[in-house]
């Protein structure tokens, strides 16, 4: 008796401990030619009585349950209703719940209104993970992010004006060497307005599937950053982050050259000067087999 999954399954590395239900399959936009993560599937909002069916039985084997994450890419899509459906579900049957949490991609945060987030909330929504990307509006349209700067700090601020905990991602290397500087300085900018609880830096890494689309989207020559330059873009970044509030920083993730992580703005000299200890010692790097997105 388990749990049957749709495969592949993906969430944060945050959530490794928590129940994960799917309540969507895929991803409604799926377009971004940086992810492949849910190209293999169609997107599906999944019935009530199948996720109600795995709620009963995850709560017999899981009793205990503190975190759970809403799976797939796209939990906040669904309607406001059937969402708190869902959460009061879930509250009901884990007496020990803490966190539900969820990707959310901003077009889906600029889409519930005031109401709907507040909703959301009461009933228990706690956490959203955002994909930044990047800052700069140029990079966003050439990796089809489907979403502007001013609209990703637009919900990124919405989220925080509701009381939810906000994770954001960025990925060094999405500009290329040409546009290296221009991404860097504004996603440090969007970042620091945003001021998430949590940053995760990635590194760009382009599976088989989707590579030609990257390139082909990107519209022109797209020059791919060494793991010294991906460092160099990750001194940058910290150097130049001024939140106004504590932002809990990683880049843990398995696409990383390396795991760092600290507190911005206090540990900002501490990672800094990790940084370029690994510029200077490039042994010390996890080997190119070992990184994935």
């Amino acid at each position: 008796m388990e749990i049957s999954y749709n495969y592949p399954l993906y969430r944060p590395p945050s959530e490794a401990n928590s129940t994960i239900f799917q309540v969507t399959l895929g991803c409604s936009f799926n377009k971004c030619s940086f992810c492949d993560m849910y190209r293999t599937k169609d997107y599906l909002e999944r019935p009530w009585e199948d996720i109600k069916r795995e709620i009963d039985l995850a709560s017999k084997l899981y009793p205990k349950t503190s975190r759970v994450f809403l799976a797939d890419g796209d939990a906040l899509n669904l309607s406001t209703d059937r969402l708190i459906q869902i959460l009061e579900y879930l509250y009901c049957n884990f007496k020990d719940l803490q966190r539900v949490s969820c990707y959310a991609m901003p077009k889906n945060l600029l889409q519930k209104n005031d109401d709907d987030l507040y909703k959301l909330k009461c009933a228990g929504l706690g956490m959203f993970y955002v994909g930044i990307e990047s800052g700069n509006d140029m990079i966003l349209r050439k990796v089809t992010k489907g979403a502007t700067s001013k609209g990703i700090v637009q919900s990124c601020q919405k989220a925080r004006r509701h009381g939810f905990i906000l994770s954001c991602m960025i990925i060094l290397g999405l500009g290329g060497k040409k546009y290296t500087y221009e991404h860097i300085r504004d996603t440090a900018r969007i970042v620091s307005e945003v001021a998430p609880d949590y940053l995760g830096a990635l590194t760009l890494y382009l599976e088989d599937a989707i590579y030609n689309e990257f390139m082909n989207k990107f519209g022109e020559s797209f020059v791919s950053l060494s793991d010294i330059e991906i460092l160099e873009e990750l001194e940058r970044l910290i150097s130049s982050l001024d939140p106004i509030t504590r932002t809990v920083f990683r880049a843990n993730h398995a696409s990383n050259v390396y795991s760092l992580g600290g507190i911005i703005p206090q540990d900002k000299e501490k990672i800094i000067s990790l940084i370029r200890e690994l510029k200077s010692k490039p042994e010390m790097l996890k080997p190119k087999i070992l990184r994935r997105f």
